[in-house]
Formats: structure tokens, C-alpha cells, sequence
């Protein structure tokens, strides 16, 4: 079985490897089945499917569908994260289209890259049936928390196409449901899909996607620089292109989908959303004004599985999402910045939190230029807190990194405040949503320059013979204790 073909397949697929649960007890997407699916999370536990869902008879609800790194790499059938990463960087060296226009006309240059790019279909399941009659009603999206302001779709694919250029994008961007046919789009500023919004004139074509395969999904929530297309780089994830169809909006989606939304947004129409539980383990405050969606129809397949997400403090399904983001994107940023040996965005530090990277250093300041390099690119800008160590230092190895902060760093020299500049809209601790400050800090050797015209000092090794001596000998101490 090809867990890319679809959601149904990739629960398959999850089924024969002893990694999917059905869940046949009556349980409600208010609250209910968000508690269960937190507990799965916690405990490193499968991907769920529930299949009695009280008050949607016919309906069942998936979770937990990244329940872990491996199982993700696996299902895209790749031997590292790393590698999808490098054939975006592949495609880059050879400038692959950045739009579906321009990949006709690019399709003989591009060589190998040709197999990830999309194609169309005139035949989908999900047009099988078509809701216009109350089409919110319908699906059994979550409240997550107690004080949430509402049933939210929590990881929508919410597909926009780019007034200025043309281009596609998928963003998860969590939708708060007003009534039955409107809701509130939770996309913050420096996100592609409000870029779409602002360079709209008038109203705004919106689709949205539920439920997809693993790929695609991912493809969502991964920060691909604008304006590349994301159902190109959903392909290059998937190691092939995905088949889209054509929406009556003329918006092209996954024809692979369980259940697509159609509708519109409005220049200048908003409404308050939130509270909301985030990813940060706090309720989003205070609520803000974003773009009302206006629902036309819903399309679904039959017996539809919705996909639904939830978020609290870490580490839940978002944490593997995050590390999936960090291996996949790290050959990209080696390729812009090669002195980056490798990185760690911590599952706690709740991705624009923290990020620990190692670094080839090699000259003077180099530490801060990465620092300040990081937080004018794309998703890394939004990070608030970086910490630099050396090559030798593994940024996994969260006692390695305390041990260089501790020893290397002199606060007065080696850390860097930005203040007033843009965040994290979620963060708690900022002065306002959106904007705050950074902190750096460099946690490398000292070069002479740095420390005042001193030398580091050395540190302490063995030398080759009495490391090979001592090995040896210890080998054999703990095979007798094996043997006792």
C-alpha cells in the first residue's frame, strides 16, 4: 500500500505497521476527543481514528497522524529527512518554475526535478457529495479548550492563489467557525495567505483543504520562501507531483482530498477570533480582528475521515511537525549559509522560541553575523531566542550546550538584544502581538579579537596513544562485569 496516495491510504498504511487505534466509544469533538488525543501525544502513543462521533453519524475523525519522526520519514520513504531538503536545493541550482505557468515552459531544463511537478485531473472522490445547506454544521470540528471562543478547524489547508504572482499557497491557518457558514481566518501578517489577502482586490478566492496525504499535508505548515509554489514543493516532498482539480472559484486543490471547503474572503471584512489554546500552552490574548470567511459549499467523499490537530503546552503532535521543519529545511539554510554545521529547534522551545545552532567559526563575530543572518530569513526571523555553539558541541545535546553557555560566554561581550522589532504573534511575553524583541547568544570560543587580545584557553584532551590505551582497557573492564 502508497501511504501518498490519500488520508485513507496512509491510515492504511499506518494500520498494517501497528501504528493506528479505532476508537469505537462515543466521544465528542467538544473537548472529548481533543483530551484523548492529547494523552496519545504525550505518551508517544499511535495515530487515533474514531469512529463514533456524537453528533455526526457517518463521520469519523483522525489523529495524531505524525505520531513520530520516524514514522514520518518512513512514510515518505526517504533514509533522512535531510534529503528531501536536498532536492529543493537541487531544483534551486538548477532555478526550478516558480509558478505552474512557468513550469510548461521550463519542463525539458529541469531534468530530474520534472517528476514533482503537479498535474491536472478532471475527476475527484470528494465531489461525491456537496453540502450548500448549513455546510459548518457539518463537520465535526474540535473546541480544544474550555475557554476557546469556538469550534475551530485546527490544521485546515487553507489553499490561496497569489493575486501579484500567480503562485499557489497551502498554509495551516486555524479557522474559528462563527455559524454555519462563516468563519475567522487566523492568518497573521507576515504569513504568505494574509500576503494574498492585502494584494487582493476585493474579494478573495479561499479554499480549504481537510484531510490529504501525509506530503501534502506537511506541506501546510512548512515555511517555503515566497513566492515558490507549494504544490511544487509538495511534490518535491512527496518525491512525486501531486494531481490537482478545479474548483467552480477556478482555485485548484488536492484532487486527493476528504473534504474541501469553497468560499471567499473580503477586503477589509473582520471579526473578532480567539481565545485559543496555542502551541505556547497559554490562551491567545488579547483577541484580534481577522478576515471573515464566507463558506459557499463543502464537498466530502463518502464515509469522510476528518483530520483535526490540537495544541497546549509541548510536546504534542506540533513537536514532530517542528522537527520534521528543521531536518527537511536544513540543507536549505546550509545552502545560504554553509558555516552551519547543524540545528536543534527544541520540541520545548515551541519552534520560534529557541534555536540552537553549531557553526564552523572562522573569523571574528562570526557567531552574531549567523545570528542576525537567521532572523532575516523567512520563519527564522520570527525566532526569539539563538544560541550559537561551535561545530565540536552537538546542538541536540542540551547538557552539551548548557556546558558551552556556562563557559564560553561573558554576558557583557556575548549577548545580543534586538529590541522593537517584528515576533511571534502568539507569543505571550512580547509587547504587543507581533512585536517585541530577539535575544542572541554566543556560546563559541573566542578568537583573540573577541577576548580582549587573549587566547582562548585550550581545552583539555587526551592525546591518541593513551585514548586508545584507555579504551581498550576499559572494554575489557566492562566485559567482565558482563560476564558477572
Amino acid at each position: 500500500m502508497d501511504p501518498l496516495t490519500d488520508l485513507r491510504s496512509y491510515l492504511e498504511w499506518l494500520k498494517h505497521n501497528n501504528m493506528l487505534v479505532e476508537v469505537d466509544e462515543p466521544l465528542s469533538p467538544i473537548l472529548e476527543i481533543p483530551a484523548v488525543l492529547r494523552r496519545a501525544m504525550y505518551d508517544k502513543g499511535p495515530a487515533l481514528l474514531f469512529t463514533n462521533i456524537k453528533g455526526h453519524p457517518g463521520w469519523r475523525v483522525a489523529g495524531n497522524l505524525y505520531p513520530s519522526l520516524e514514522v514520518f520519514r518512513k512514510a515518505l520513504g526517504v533514509e533522512r529527512l535531510e534529503d528531501i531538503g536536498l532536492r529543493l536545493v537541487a531544483g534551486a541550482l538548477k532555478q526550478p518554475p516558480l509558478s505552474l505557468r512557468e513550469k510548461i515552459q521550463s519542463l525539458r531544463e529541469l531534468g530530474d526535478m520534472g517528476k514533482y511537478l503537479p498535474k491536472k485531473t478532471r475527476r475527484a472522490r470528494f465531489t461525491k457529495h456537496i453540502v450548500e445547506e448549513k455546510p459548518l454544521d457539518k463537520l465535526p470540528a474540535f473546541k480544544t479548550w474550555p475557554l476557546d471562543g469556538g469550534r475551530y478547524l485546527t490544521f485546515p489547508l487553507v489553499i490561496t492563489r497569489s493575486p501579484e504572482a500567480g503562485t499557489y499557497n497551502i498554509g495551516v491557518y486555524r479557522v474559528m467557525l462563527l455559524d454555519d457558514k462563516r468563519g475567522v481566518i487566523h492568518w497573521q501578517i507576515h504569513k504568505r495567505g494574509a500576503k494574498d489577502y492585502f494584494d487582493a482586490n476585493g474579494k478573495l478566492p479561499v479554499a480549504i483543504v481537510i484531510g490529504s496525504d501525509p506530503g501534502t499535508m506537511f506541506t501546510g505548515v512548512a515555511p517555503v520562501p515566497y513566492p515558490m509554489d507549494k504544490y511544487l514543493f509538495a511534490g518535491i516532498v512527496r518525491g512525486r507531483g501531486i494531481e490537482f482539480y478545479e474548483l467552480p472559484s477556478g482555485l485548484l486543490v488536492p484532487a486527493n482530498a476528504e473534504i474541501v471547503i469553497e468560499g471567499y474572503v473580503k477586503k477589509g471584512e473582520l471579526a473578532e477570533e480567539g481565545p485559543f489554546g496555542d502551541h505556547w500552552g497559554y490562551y491567545d490574548k488579547p483577541v484580534e480582528k481577522y478576515p471573515v470567511l464566507h463558506v459557499e459549499k463543502i464537498y466530502h467523499r463518502d464515509n469522510p475521515i476528518y483530520y483535526g490537530s490540537v495544541v497546549g503546552l509541548p510536546p504534542l503532535e506540533d513537536a514532530v511537525i517542528g522537527k520534521a521543519i528543521e531536518r527537511i529545511f536544513l540543507p536549505i539554510i546550509q545552502m545560504l549559509l554553509p558555516e552551519i554545521v547543524d540545528m536543534n529547534l527544541p520540541e520545548y522551545g515551541v519552534f520560534q522560541g529557541l534555536m540552537i545552532v553549531s557553526i564552523k567559526k572562522r573569523y571574528p563575530g562570526h557567531a552574531k553575523k549567523v545570528m542576525q543572518a537567521l532572523w532575516g530569513l523567512g520563519q527564522t526571523s520570527l525566532t526569539k531566542i539563538i544560541i550559537v555553539v561551535d561545530h565540536d558541541v552537538d546542538p541536540h545535546d542540551i547538557n552539551q550546550v548548557i556546558w558551552a553557555v556556562s563557559s564560553n560566554v561573558l554576558p557583557e561581550r556575548d549577548v545580543l538584544i534586538i529590541d522593537n522589532t517584528h515576533t511571534d504573534a502568539l507569543d505571550p511575553a512580547m509587547k504587543a502581538p507581533g512585536y517585541g524583541s530577539k535575544l542572541g547568544i554566543d556560546a563559541t570560543r573566542k578568537l583573540p579579537e573577541e577576548n580582549f587580545g587573549r587566547e582562548w584557553p585550550l581545552l583539555v584532551e587526551e592525546d591518541d596513544e593513551t585514548r586508545r590505551k584507555a579504551d581498550k582497557i576499559y572494554d575489557e573492564i566492562k566485559r567482565r562485569l558482563n560476564k558477572e
